[in-house]
């Protein structure tokens, strides 16, 4: 079980303070909430309801949409884009598509490959982009998930303050819904682009996210 736990330790850590952060946003989400409840003398709701809520429900998924979004791009840009000397890019000479030797894939494939690295049609090209695939997928459900909460959520605030309520596509039309977007985004892009410019001139020892201490700045990682 020790070594079970060892060899799981950076997803069970990570799916540990998730799970913690979600708890404690859901906690001060809810408090938050009830607070604004009575300030406009209104009911305040119980923890069971806030978690169905569309309040809390978009903004988990206004967060998640944005995390999925920033690793898609990067999986599908670090194929052709390259940055010298960053541990974030490939080396120079190795933008672009593998080949089917460095891929290891058809004829290539190792004998303990995933089954479908072994074949040659359209199961093969599904699994050899099926990384993007996936996080394209879950970008695209978070993002309907957070446009339908914070929709719920306008026509809420639109009812309390006698205004007239929005259809969804008028809805994502607005400014509320792509300023709550943006202010997302951004955030995410700006943390990526950082980690990828820090990378080249900073270090962290024994971390795989940091070149050797002595590297040279102007060494691209996956060169050395």
């Amino acid at each position: 079980m020790r070594r079970w736990i060892f060899e799981q330790s950076l997803t069970l850590f990570f799916t540990a303070i998730f799970l913690l952060s979600l708890f404690g946003q859901s906690v001060a989400g809810l408090r938050a909430y009830n607070a604004d409840q009575v300030a406009h003398d209104e009911a305040t709701i119980s923890y069971p309801r806030y978690l169905v809520s569309s309040d809390f429900g978009g903004n988990v998924m206004e967060n998640w949409q944005s995390e999925f979004l920033q690793f898609t791009l990067f999986i599908l840009v670090t194929v052709w884009l390259v940055q010298k000397g960053s541990t974030e890019s490939k080396a120079l000479n190795e933008a672009g598509l593998e080949t089917d030797e460095e891929a290891k894939v058809g004829r290539h494939a190792p004998g303990n490959a995933p089954r479908w690295a072994k074949l040659n049609d359209w199961r093969r090209r599904v699994y050899e982009n099926s990384l993007l695939l996936a996080m394209t997928a879950i970008f695209f459900a978070s993002w309907l998930a957070e446009s339908l909460g914070n929709w719920s959520q306008y026509n809420d605030e639109q009812t309390t303050h006698g205004a007239q309520a929005v259809g969804w596509l008028e809805y994502i039309r607005i400014a509320d819904f792509w300023n709550r977007t943006f202010q997302n985004w951004q955030s995410e892009f700006l943390a990526i682009g950082t980690m990828t410019v820090f990378s080249i001139y900073l270090r962290q020892r024994g971390s795989p996210e940091s070149k050797p201490v002595g590297a040279p700045h102007d060494e691209t990682a996956s060169s050395g």
